[in-house]
């Protein structure tokens, strides 16, 4: 009896993740397919992703530009859609525009001696405008989750990591039990023991 629940433990083991990762993609696809009411499947989403295509490709050029940084300054006027854009915007060009803002990990010493650590994002290396000099801004993602913690911390606490950035968010968001950078243990293992 017991190596039957083995059995199944391990095939739960194996089913829940890859029933819910298909849930949850199925139910996206649909949800985006259905935002343009088209009776042909999968159209509305091509519809989407062909939309949004055009307007990167216009967004880029001179000649467009003006007029979507005039529409950009038209929405951070507005009171309560300033508040909304403004962290929609902040939070997609932090992880795919041109100002990319999870691209340097660091391990951070959170106490005296190094023994209790935090993997995080710098996010902003100079606060001399909020009068902290010498200080960075660094983002705790928190695991299983896409919210996160920010703590200001000294420059000498921080140790760089040289990991790719999607390869540490993996790493947190699954509370460090993803084997997603395996490759990189003993390059990680070198850099915090500095």
């Amino acid at each position: 009896m017991s190596r039957v629940v083995s059995y199944f433990l391990k095939g739960l083991v194996f089913v829940v993740p890859l029933a819910l990762t298909v849930y949850v993609s199925v139910g996206v696809v649909r949800w985006l397919d259905g935002l343009i009411p088209i009776d042909i499947p999968g159209l509305g989403i091509l519809a989407i992703l062909a939309g949004t295509l055009l307007i990167g490709y216009l967004a880029t050029y001179f000649i467009t530009k003006p007029f979507f940084e005039y529409f950009e300054k038209i929405l951070k006027r507005l009171p309560l859609v300033n508040m909304i854009y403004s962290s929609f915007n902040d939070l997609m060009t932090a992880f795919v525009g041109d100002k990319r803002k999870f691209d340097k990990a660091v391990v951070v010493n959170m106490d005296a001696h190094g023994i209790l650590q935090r993997i995080g994002f710098i996010t902003n290396e100079d606060l001399k405008a909020i009068n902290l000099p010498g200080k960075v801004a660094v983002y705790f993602p928190i695991s299983y989750s896409i919210a996160g913690d920010l703590y200001i911390v000294d420059r000498a606490n921080i140790t760089p990591l040289d990991i790719p950035a999607m390869e540490i968010m993996t790493f947190l968001v699954s509370g460090g039990m993803t084997d997603s950078f395996g490759k990189y243990k003993k390059k990680f293992r070198d850099t915090t023991k500095k």
